[in-house]
């Protein structure tokens, strides 16, 4: 139980300015051979703590996979945030508490067509599951990335985009809300990008989104136009946790706490629960 209540120290090994207002920072435990024994899975996330400051959730925004770190990246977005943006740097320790929450059904999507729809910071809880899926690639089918943000300079991950755009295997559609004088790929808001570009086909396919939540709202309208179960409709709503433990109550939608139940719900499951959207 210690575990779950007191942060383990994590020391920011690297940071990387994403966009004017993300930053993801690379981090491995202070205690010798706490990072090898540090197990998680794809769409879990972590308590990030700052002293003097407080605490805030982040999912884990790297896959187990890659060995000795892992990411979180975070948007400043308010008190907290601002302080971590503002006061850490490489070199700089902080509090960390978790892995918590479910994954992502793993089991479920093997041997799957993927589709993966990110908005915004919302790629970070996908970019775990995306890496995981690429370092086991022949477990998996069809593999499609459709990202969106409002501008081109909030696209996050742009080195690690440009990989995944040299990789013969994947297939990266890439848009933002409006035209800009150096962009040349799609404009319009994923919903529509998905709709008239994309087209997926809906065989033996299962999609995982995740954006702000009106993207989330529309890009599901738009899967279920054209024909997705709600079972293959996969989502995570971990920017609506605090604590991490059921304990605040802030995440709760009825009787389902996001940060035990979830964060990570099909369409199905979300049918079940009051309107979040």
């Amino acid at each position: 139980m210690e575990q779950l209540l007191v942060p383990m120290i994590c020391k920011i090994d690297k940071v990387i300015q994403e966009t004017p207002d993300v930053r993801t920072y690379r981090l491995k435990f202070r205690e010798e051979g706490r990072m090898e024994n540090f197990k998680w899975m794809p769409g879990q996330f972590v308590e990030f703590s700052l002293l003097g400051s407080g605490e805030c959730t982040f999912c884990i925004a790297s896959s187990s996979t890659r060995k000795g770190y892992f990411d979180c990246s975070i948007k400043r977005a308010g008190i907290v945030t601002a302080d971590i943006h503002n006061g850490l740097e490489e070199g700089d320790e902080v509090g960390i508490r978790g892995p918590y929450g479910n994954w992502f059904p793993l089991d479920d999507i093997k041997g799957k067509n993927l589709l993966f729809i990110g908005g915004g910071i919302g790629l970070a809880p996908l970019r775990s599951l995306i890496q995981y899926c690429i370092d086991n690639r022949s477990d998996y089918k069809d593999f499609t990335i459709l990202y969106g943000a409002r501008t081109s300079s909030d696209l996050c991950y742009k080195d690690e985009i440009k990989e995944w755009q040299d990789n013969k295997s994947l297939k990266v559609i890439l848009t933002i809300d409006k035209p800009e004088d150096t962009w040349s790929s799609n404009v319009g808001v994923v919903p529509k990008i998905l709709e008239e570009v994309v087209k997926p086909g809906i065989a033996n396919t299962k999609v995982i989104t995740c954006g702000p939540p009106i993207m989330i709202k529309y890009t599901i309208l738009s899967l279920k136009k054209l024909g997705f179960a709600d079972p293959d409709i996969i989502t995570t709503l971990e920017m609506k946790m605090q604590c991490g433990l059921g304990k605040c109550g802030r995440c709760n939608i009825g009787s389902t706490y996001v940060c035990k139940d979830g964060p990570v719900f099909t369409n199905e499951d979300l049918q079940r629960l009051p309107d979040e959207f």
